[in-house]
């Protein structure tokens, strides 16, 4: 899977967590592709196709809004509303919306992307819905944050394309492991993830840092930039199961944040 398109299944999923969380019927949103403007490439329980690929630029619109103010924005009845510009009414009327929530994805004081919710009728949005919509938005933030953070280390370790690869390899090795029944093979399997991590040029597994297998596995997701929602379903366990093993790790390596856990981990031999 290619950095984009792993990028965009953080999104898609993350507009399903909008959806259950805040109860819309829609959601859709997309990353920025060059500057301030911003390519709708994901929907989420929309009828028509409308909304599909339109590019919003900063400033216009409710998700340009969004982006030039780097905060969420709401609106009760989008084609009336007085806050916005209206450059992007004839996609929305075509989709039927009136309600609609923008919310950016920033990642290092830089909007990334934005996460829309909508109804088709005008209500209130009110404050347990943006509270959903915007933890949706910071999955995507930690994930892009920790592929930014690999994608650093890979440019000073080699080539950033291969080890890309190599990780997504081994995050699916990982993931993989638990679920054979023959001890052999399994055993088999998890020296070849020893391998792959040890081509990474650490020094292989450190005495001092002693990591759990399933600390390795949630560590090798998140490395390949899983949200704690996306490890737990590639994992076949919960998301608070995930968080646990993440915070026993941190906590392991000395780390203040997911980002920094994955670069221990890669020198202390754990990761390619």
């Amino acid at each position: 899977m290619t950095a984009d398109a792993s990028e965009a299944v953080e999104v898609r999923d993350a507009l399903l967590r909008l959806r259950r969380g805040t109860g819309l019927p829609v959601a859709f949103g997309g990353l920025l592709e060059a500057g301030s403007r911003m390519r709708i490439s994901e929907l989420s329980g929309t009828a028509t196709g409308a909304l599909r690929s339109l590019v919003v630029t900063s400033g216009n619109g409710l998700g340009g809004k969004a982006v030039a103010l780097s905060r969420p924005c709401v609106v009760t009845d989008y084609s009336v509303s007085r806050q916005i510009s209206h450059e992007y009414d004839a996609p929305v009327a075509a989709e039927g919306l009136r309600s609609v929530l923008a919310v950016p994805v920033v990642v290092g004081h830089r909007v990334r992307g934005v996460l829309y919710g909508a109804l088709r009728t005008a209500l209130p949005l009110g404050g347990r819905m943006l509270d959903a919509a915007v933890e949706a938005a910071r999955e995507v933030e930690r994930a892009l944050a920790v592929r930014d953070e690999a994608r650093t280390v890979a440019a000073g370790a080699g080539t950033g394309a291969g080890w890309e690869q190599v990780r997504e390899a081994h995050a699916a090795l990982r993931a993989l492991a638990p679920r054979i029944a023959d001890a052999r093979l399994r055993a088999e399997l998890l020296r070849a993830c020893t391998l792959l991590a040890a081509d990474g040029g650490g020094p292989g597994p450190a005495a001092r840092v002693r990591l759990a297998p399933r600390e390795v596995d949630v560590l090798a997701c998140v490395a390949a930039g899983a949200t704690n929602a996306a490890a737990a379903q590639r994992l076949g366990v919960t998301p608070e199961t995930v968080k646990g093993y993440l915070r026993s790790a941190m906590r392991k390596l000395r780390a203040r944040t997911r980002g920094e856990a994955v670069v221990a981990a890669r020198r202390a031999g754990w990761l390619p």
